[in-house]
């Protein structure tokens, strides 16, 4: 099988470092050319990857072929391009929907919507997927956990989720930055903050067939966390969260 990827952007970036480092059975991988600095250093690391010379050429020559850009410029560049029978393509774009990707292909091709994460480099992460796809599952469970979304109405929400994460490591910065104002070694301070939240949300996977609110629930009162938790209710922390989810919700 030979993987063609449109765009070398961070995800595209990500997506074939975690190809690469897995057991998926494939002959190579073909990337555009439109950032060059980024497509050369995936070429200089990785085995079995070339630069196409365009677009059009990433297709000729792909099975698969992964639409890593943005929505602006897929849309726009999509209609000029020439697919062939038999091939499988799978959009990491944010919009637009299945029905105008459909269009814009111009063929009827199996098409997949597909929510890949960072850390899906490391084989890890949860990959949401839409319309579901036999295929296109075994393929992503292999470098991550898919979900197949059976609604597309409702995959909206994941994406939506998705755009947290930088508000996730947000987080972060801001605990390790107040712990290295308190004199903390500043690599110390990094690695509890980090090693801390993964521990977090490993016990979280564990528990994960129950409520999650469980785990905030057994805080013990007037305890540390307990504390912690309702200063940031009453500062309406969450609720701007929530505000932010209902706002990346609108463009979608």
């Amino acid at each position: 099988m030979k993987l063609g990827f449109i765009g070398t952007g961070n995800i595209v970036s990500d997506v074939v470092t975690g190809i690469s480092k897995s057991k998926i059975d494939y002959k190579k991988i073909i990337i555009s050319p439109r950032n060059k600095k980024k497509a050369l250093n995936l070429k200089r690391k990785l085995k079995k990857i070339s630069i196409a010379k365009n677009n059009q050429e990433v297709i000729d020559n792909s099975d698969w072929i992964f639409l890593g850009v943005l929505p602006k410029i897929g849309e726009k560049i999509l209609p000029n391009l020439k697919f062939k029978k038999k091939q499988v393509v799978i959009s990491f774009m944010s919009t637009p929907n299945y029905s105008k990707l459909k269009k814009l292909i111009k063929k009827n091709l199996i098409v997949v919507r597909a929510i890949p994460m960072p850390p899906i480099r490391l084989g890890k992460g949860p990959v949401a997927i839409f319309p579901p796809n036999k295929k296109v599952k075994n393929f992503f469970n292999k470098i991550g956990t898919t979900i197949e979304v059976k609604n597309e109405k409702l995959s909206k929400n994941f994406w939506t989720i998705s755009g947290t994460m930088a508000s996730f490591y947000e987080l972060m910065n801001i605990l390790s930055s107040w712990l290295i104002r308190k004199k903390i070694n500043k690599l110390d301070a990094q690695k509890y903050v980090t090693l801390l939240y993964s521990a977090l949300a490993e016990l979280a996977v564990s528990n994960s067939s129950k409520p999650l609110k469980n785990l905030v629930d057994e805080q013990t009162p007037g305890g540390l966390n307990w504390q912690g938790v309702n200063e940031l209710r009453k500062s309406g922390y969450y609720k701007s969260l929530e505000k932010s989810l209902k706002n990346i919700y609108k463009r979608l």
